[in-house]
């Protein structure tokens, strides 16, 4: 595994600490008590305050120019449609350039403990969802970019995403810094209690949707998210999907065209193309349990379709297959592309040999259940993809209806559930020794969201300037 950039002239992780998938340990473990010292001991090298620190490095590459490196590998149709919504705010553009702040996080101090990370940990890449079991829980949802990464980085980026959706919501930068702040007060909070659990009680662990409306002190607010939780439980997402994405044509079911976000790509119209998604469902189904591959067989693929998703996302090749039972009930799955994540040039490349594979074992690290369907193939023409439901019960937040209490709820949410998510597929006893039980870290964070911020919105400044110069085509949506 590389060794991650940022941590080249920082404090090595201590001996015994093991990446994710690396190797087991050669010497004899320590105990946690000796692990939370460990951590206490990297504050003298890396100490806690130096995070809150942001200054744009000398050297650093064109944040436009970045972006466009993916250009070619996208669907250039579509590249209009991710540029006109990154154009919006510069929230929408922090969203859409995880890469420009991977390259800069890599700059950033770091203890050199790593976790398996989320990669493009923002805000509205949390949210409610129905584990196997029908209960829903409050998770990260997003893992296109994930890979063992130094911690920090996660939290960082969740931190300036706050403050971003603050100004973006017309709040106040006290506002933003203040759930800044109490997303990583809640994210050392927690993360201390899950290093006094056993592993066991880690894994079992989730945040069921109790938990969070025990979070709200609204009445009036919990009410409205009780009856968005209700309403998820009792509409199965493909159920939900159906009328409004497909009806029947020409006799048959099919996804309706409702481009340039929903359209049949040429290759679609091709006689064979059937037979070719045929072979590539195959494939997936390998990936699967035999007990998931028994409840795929009961469907049969009657169609598929490019659907446009999120802001980074766009322009790859994303797919959603619409398949039906023997007695016409809908399931959609989503085929989504799976390139290299944006961490890789700073934290090392992924062992796993395809990208859908990393995405989905990363998943399965981080989150305490996951979607029926989490698979992943290599396609025909070379690229990969990995598989899930299309919806299933998703609760995405309304974000642009938050007022600051709302926000600063929220962030205790989302800070609790990257703890757990670091704390099951990382090192919580090391990481919680560093962090400790003051708030110096949290006030850091404040700080260093704040800063960033103002670099995302100097850096969405410039994608205004290349438009007006023609040098980026948009689309706008209404």
């Amino acid at each position: 595994m590389a060794k991650d950039k940022a941590a080249k002239s920082k404090a090595k992780a201590p001996a015994v600490i093991a990446a994710p998938h690396s190797p087991p340990p050669t010497v004899a473990p320590r105990s946690p008590d000796e692990m939370m010292e460990a951590g206490k001991a990297l504050r003298d090298k890396v100490p806690r305050s130096s995070h809150g620190v942001w200054k744009k490095p000398a050297n650093r590459a064109d944040p436009i120019a970045q972006i466009q490196a993916s250009d070619p590998e996208r669907l250039p149709e579509l590249l209009p449609v991710r540029y006109g919504r990154m154009l919006v705010s510069p929230f929408t553009f922090y969203r859409g350039a995880a890469g420009v702040m991977a390259a800069d996080l890599s700059t950033t101090p770091a203890t050199g403990i790593r976790v398996q990370a989320c990669g493009d940990c923002h805000l509205l890449n949390f949210g409610g969802f129905a584990t196997p079991e029908r209960n829903i829980i409050f998770d990260i949802n997003d893992f296109d970019e994930t890979l063992p990464a130094p911690w920090e980085w996660d939290v960082k980026r969740l931190a300036a995403s706050f403050v971003l959706a603050a100004r973006a919501n017309g709040l106040s930068d006290n506002d933003g810094r203040d759930a800044a702040i109490g997303a990583t007060r809640s994210y050392r909070e927690r993360l201390d209690e899950y290093a006094q659990m056993s592993p066991l009680e880690v894994w079992y662990s989730r945040i069921h949707m109790d938990d969070f409306l025990s979070l709200l002190k609204d009445p009036a607010r919990r009410k409205m998210a009780e009856k968005r939780i209700k309403k998820a439980e009792d509409s199965p997402g493909s159920e939900l999907d159906f009328p409004k994405l497909a009806g029947m044509v020409g006799g048959q079911v099919h996804i309706r065209d409702a481009p340039p976000l929903i359209f049949h790509p040429e290759i679609a119209r091709q006689p064979d193309f059937m037979d070719t998604l045929e072979i590539m469902i195959a494939r997936y189904r390998e990936s699967l349990p035999e007990d998931r591959q028994a409840l795929l067989d009961r469907y049969r693929l009657v169609d598929a379709a490019i659907k446009v998703v999120g802001i980074g996302s766009v322009g790859r090749r994303c797919w959603i297959g619409l398949f039906m039972s023997a007695a016409n009930d809908p399931l959609f799955l989503q085929f989504k592309e799976a390139r290299a994540s944006v961490l890789e040039p700073y934290a090392g490349a992924s062992v796993y040999p395809n990208h859908g594979q990393r995405v989905v074992m990363g998943q399965r690290l981080m989150q305490p259940a996951s979607d029926l369907f989490l698979g992943w193939f290599d396609a025909i023409e070379g690229r990969q993809l990995y598989v899930r439901q299309l919806r299933d019960a998703k609760i995405k937040p309304a974000i642009e209806t938050f007022n600051a209490e709302d926000l600063l709820v929220y962030g205790e949410a989302c800070g609790w559930a990257l703890a757990r998510s670091h704390a099951k597929a990382g090192d919580a006893w090391t990481i919680s020794g560093y962090l400790g039980g003051g708030d110096q870290f949290d006030d850091a964070m404040g700080s260093f969201a704040l800063a960033y911020a103002d670099q995302a919105e100097a850096d969405h400044g410039a994608l205004k300037r290349a438009v007006r110069a023609g040098k980026v085509t948009v689309m706008q949506e209404a």
